[in-house]
């Protein structure tokens, strides 16, 4: 019998392309992974895909076991909403900050997918506030905030959603665009492009400049991620964003990107919440939802381990 995990397992093998980061996705040991699908295999009486091939190439009965679950996991999904919100009872609101000037690219889709499946949940995103957001969280005044930089405040959960690697964006004819990676030191004659947050809440210094005592030569700020990258391509500095934020500019060559360090420098990004809200059913399907449109518009990131209790 063919079982929804099964098909989990295959489109999570399908949208990384390699059975470890499959495994990550399903929070599976790659042995476990294998055996499932090799148990899979022996139901169906033939191979699913092509081994030691990356991307996966599936074979046809791969294929229409995908179309399967292509069919049959989105109205499990509705299902399981629906029967939560028959559950609950009171409404909900949902007021976040973004501490991340690069999220709109994935929060933007989780939003609207939520408020049309969850139109009793008062959902906003205030601008112009003028607080700290966490303390905020705590206070009531907030509801989620999106974070790389998680504090410890009573009272508040950090759910995991993905963890992204820290590029540097360099012009291409930069000397640093021929290299594989960069040491610190590197940038103590650069201008260093930033948004205009605490340097206490950018990778690039907590993870990279500070350790090794590093400052660039000069620091320059810019409010948005184009208005940094038409510096950078002109030559003007450079600047540390997430990989997946960067890939729509790698992808048409307008700049190069560069490692931090030789293993790279990787953070997780996290929903706040408040424990309270934290086991609603509307909660966990926003989570959920985050969770499943980050990996299907965004290159580059890796599941940030599992938080059980922040899943529908």
């Amino acid at each position: 019998m063919i079982e929804l995990r099964h098909l989990r397992t295959l489109v999570a093998l399908r949208e990384t392309g390699s059975l470890v980061e499959a495994a990550e996705r399903v929070h599976l040991t790659q042995s476990a992974l294998s055996h499932q699908l090799k148990d899979l295999e022996h139901r169906v009486a033939g191979p699913l895909f092509v081994r030691k091939t990356r991307p996966v190439e599936f074979t046809r009965a791969g294929l229409r076991l995908l179309a399967l679950a292509d069919e049959l996991l989105p109205s499990v999904r509705r299902a399981e909403r629906d029967l939560a919100r028959l559950a609950g009872t009171e409404q909900g609101r949902l007021h976040m900050a973004i501490e991340c000037h690069s999220c709109f690219q994935w929060l933007m889709p989780t939003v609207d997918y939520f408020r049309d499946h969850w139109p009793e949940i008062e959902i906003d995103i205030p601008s112009g506030h003028h607080f700290d957001p966490l303390p905020a969280l705590a206070r009531e005044q907030l509801d989620l905030v999106i974070t790389a930089d998680p504090q410890p405040i009573e009272g508040i959960h950090y759910a995991p959603l993905f963890r992204y690697e820290g590029l540097l964006a360099v012009a291409r004819q930069h000397p640093f665009a021929q290299k594989a990676f960069i040491e610190p030191e590197a940038l103590a004659g650069e201008t260093l492009i930033t948004y205009p947050v605490e340097h206490t809440r950018l990778d690039v210094f907590t993870q990279f400049l500070t350790p090794a005592e590093v400052r660039p030569k000069e620091i320059r700020t810019a409010e948005l991620t184009i208005m940094m990258m038409q510096l950078v391509a002109s030559g003007r500095g450079v600047c540390a964003l997430p990989n997946w934020a960067l890939t729509e500019y790698l992808e048409r060559a307008y700049v190069s990107a560069v490692k931090l360090g030789e293993s790279g420098i990787w953070s997780t990004l996290f929903a706040a919440i408040r424990e309270e809200t934290r086991h609603t059913p509307w909660m966990k399907d926003f989570l959920r939802t985050a969770r499943e449109t980050s990996f299907a518009v965004l290159s580059g990131i890796k599941p940030a381990g599992h938080d059980e209790e922040s899943e529908a």
